[in-house]
């Protein structure tokens, strides 16, 4: 009875935190940047994929190089925290709260978003800064010194530390350890301790250790998921359109859309639909800037460009073939909810394959959330350093670690209302901060167009602010 009432509060506090207001600031500010960076995401399409898969710039970086990371690994970073239980459960959560019209919300919050995640990691680069020998950066670095506000650069840090480091992580070991021990049987807190240790053996090994994990990891994770929704959207290919027809027009009308089953408001919809995007991709959190701030490249520009990929691959292809494969499959009338459901979904598209879906979705789930924790992990090292230097990492390694184990066994409704609650505290700064440095951001596009689009010498943008 007393977790009811933790519940009841908490999400009451939500329901505050989460209002009108925070979400038409989240649209508001992507949709600022998108306007003011004249459709970037769109008419840059092909330069996101160009600044991505550049040789010359991820050739920059060496094994020898313990400054930073390539751009690609920095993007793998920030892909392992967006790629996480917010592509499974989140969208499955979505869905049986908000009804599939909630997907709609999410690809608006991630097609503006993208404004939003570009900016964030033009500001992380303009303001990274060489600390302790190690390349630092991210939101309390761009508060602190761009908008002058030790205040929020504070409040930023130990939010985010909470959001992400503790408390995001305890909701990624529970969705293994639920996912795990629906498919093989498995012990939940056996699950947390191997988890932990497992992370543990990455983590001690700093930065250089994360950014080649990642980007070995990333990519074959992401692959395989990928290919396991297509494949049962092909096998369910007849119930592909009226899928669609359920997302596009289930934002406007959800009770129609799924005959009452679901009995969703267009607000529940909305709401779902911005909150889990968000959770998701992570625009405006303030969380992805940290891993781009240590990319080592010639221009802060470019580092925005290839943030915007990871928004494409996070809500653009992963989150819309998880709500596909729930939707064609038949599973949102199951009633289950979070990992369990999309578990069932995969475990329909793969029905004459036996248990395979159930197996399948668990290992991704593992090696989603458990990527997460390792960038979630790095983000709130950097706030770490930021608040306490390095010595306050030999505490905060300890406690992320003891979470990870003791969130296999908390209740998951509660886990994710503290997750929504500490993720909107940790915006607001982050929101202010961008708003406020919109102008120093349009200044470095104009820069750079001048220096790479208009064909002049390609010098490195060395206009940082002191």
């Amino acid at each position: 009875m007393a977790n009811d009432q933790i519940i009841k509060i908490i999400e009451a506090i939500n329901g505050v935190l989460w209002g009108p207001v925070m979400l038409f600031l989240l649209l508001g500010t992507g949709i600022i940047f998108t306007f003011r960076l004249k459709f970037l995401q769109v008419t840059k399409l092909k330069t996101i994929f160009k600044e991505t898969f550049s040789k010359e710039e991820n050739d920059s970086q060496e094994d020898n190089d313990e400054e930073g990371l390539s751009s690609f690994q920095s993007l793998a970073t920030a892909i392992a925290g967006q790629v996480g239980t917010g592509n499974l459960a989140g969208v499955a959560t979505a869905i049986a709260a908000g009804g599939p019209g909630s997907i709609f919300w999410m690809w608006i919050s991630g097609f503006f978003g993208m404004g939003t995640i570009f900016a964030e990691a033009v500001l992380a680069q303009i303001f990274n800064r060489k600390k302790d020998g190690e390349l630092v950066g991210g939101p309390a670095y761009y508060l602190r010194n761009g908008l002058k506000s030790k205040f929020l650069a504070g409040f930023f840090a130990i939010s985010i530390v909470l959001a992400l480091g503790i408390m995001g992580n305890i909701v990624q070991s529970n969705s293994i350890a639920l996912a795990v021990n629906n498919a093989f049987n498995v012990p939940k807190i056996a699950v947390g301790v191997v988890v932990a240790a497992l992370a543990s053996l990455i983590l001690v090994g700093g930065v250089k250790r994360i950014g080649k994990f990642t980007e070995k990891v990333v990519p074959i994770m992401a692959a395989l998921y990928i290919l396991g929704g297509i494949t049962i959207v092909i096998i369910n290919f007849e119930h592909f359109l009226p899928a669609l027809k359920m997302i596009v027009y289930g934002a406007f009308n959800p009770k129609a859309a799924t005959g009452g089953f679901i009995g969703a408001t267009v607000k529940e919809t909305f709401r779902y639909g911005i909150a889990r995007g968000l959770f998701s991709n992570e625009a405006g959190m303030g969380s992805t800037p940290h891993a781009h701030a240590v990319a080592k490249v010639k221009h802060p520009v470019k580092q925005g460009f290839v943030s915007m990929l990871g928004v494409i691959i996070d809500t653009g292809i992963v989150c819309t073939l998880t709500a596909l494969v729930i939707l064609t499959t038949g599973a949102m009338e199951t009633g289950l909810t979070g990992a369990e459901l999309t578990q069932e979904g995969f475990y329909l598209g793969f029905s004459s394959l036996g248990n395979f879906g159930t197996y399948f979705i668990a290992i991704c789930l593992f090696f989603f959330a458990f990527s997460t924790i390792i960038g979630w992990y790095f983000f709130g090292e950097l706030n770490i350093k930021f608040l306490f230097g390095k010595k306050g990492v030999k505490i905060y390694m300890p406690i992320v670690l003891i979470g990870i184990v003791i969130g296999t066994i908390l209740d998951v409704e509660l886990v994710w209302s503290l997750a929504d609650t500490f993720n909107g505290l940790m915006i607001i700064p982050n929101l202010i901060g961008l708003v406020a440095l919109s102008g120093m951001v349009i200044k470095a596009v104009n820069d750079y167009k001048s220096k790479y689009e208009d064909n002049c010498e390609e010098d490195e943008y060395e206009e940082k602010v002191s």
